[in-house]
């Protein structure tokens, strides 16, 4: 698939391929964060854009857009304004892009990288005809809180997203039970989740050396046999060029 970035008379916005790491997930106890690999996959799945300089910010609670005090010695043209009110912060993305028909970009916050005192907004963009650029938000969720953003620090994430399959979808509610297989493999899961729970509290048990059960993480069955399906551990997005 065709994703195109078009400049619009000067360089391109600090784009790249969204990371895995996270402070607060290398801060964990034995970074046990990282274990989670559907969070894993969240982190990188996509591109980042990183803010052209570091600045402050404060909303003092009001609803005009003169709450919001933003405070840099960069140029007015690299930081982000106040042109909505309500306590909203507005980043311009300096950057058109264009996807193949029926495919839009998502655009949000980074993915698990909370930041307190301001919220993140997404929104879905129809970039397979859209000639306009967008905007990223972020609204305060406390007044008289100072935030601060760092020079290269992402403030906006994106990736791919085809509405239509969301609209094709076909969802229903079925007893597991209908499924005699997948019930057996969720019965074995769950109780081999129990026994190595029950068994983290002995000491010089299998689970207590293990720490963590990888079935998942291998993508792996209960009985360690692997699904036909692709499993992934990373995913791997290629940077703009």
């Amino acid at each position: 698939m065709k994703l195109t970035l078009f400049t619009l008379g000067r360089p391109a916005p600090d784009i790249r391929p969204a990371a895995v790491e996270r402070q607060w997930m290398d801060e964990s106890p034995q970074a046990f964060a990282y274990r989670c690999l559907p969070l894993n996959i969240a982190n990188a799945c996509g591109w980042e854009i990183g803010c052209a300089s570091a600045f402050e910010a404060v909303w003092d609670g009001g609803a005009g857009k003169e709450a919001i005090r933003i405070d840099s010695d960069a140029g007015a043209h690299e930081l982000p304004v106040s042109h909505f009110g309500s306590g909203v912060l507005t980043f311009h993305v300096n950057a058109l892009f264009r996807t193949e028909p029926g495919v839009n970009l998502w655009a949000g916050g980074p993915v698990n990288r909370p930041k307190d005192a301001i919220q993140p907004l997404a929104g879905i963009v129809e970039t397979d005809w859209a000639p306009y650029t967008f905007t990223m938000n972020w609204k305060f969720t406390r007044a008289g809180q100072r935030i601060r953003f760092e020079k290269g620090e992402p403030f906006c994430f994106l990736f791919p997203l085809l509405v239509d399959l969301v609209e094709a979808s076909e969802p229903e509610v079925r007893d597991i039970a209908s499924e005699p297989e997948l019930d057996e493999l969720y019965k074995s899961w769950s109780a081999s989740r129990s026994n190595f729970n029950k068994e983290l509290g002995v000491e010089g048990s299998k689970a207590r050396s293990d720490k963590w059960q990888k079935t998942y993480f291998r993508g792996n069955n209960p009985d360690g046999s692997a699904p036909e399906i692709k499993h992934r551990t990373k995913v791997r997005v290629p940077p703009f060029r």
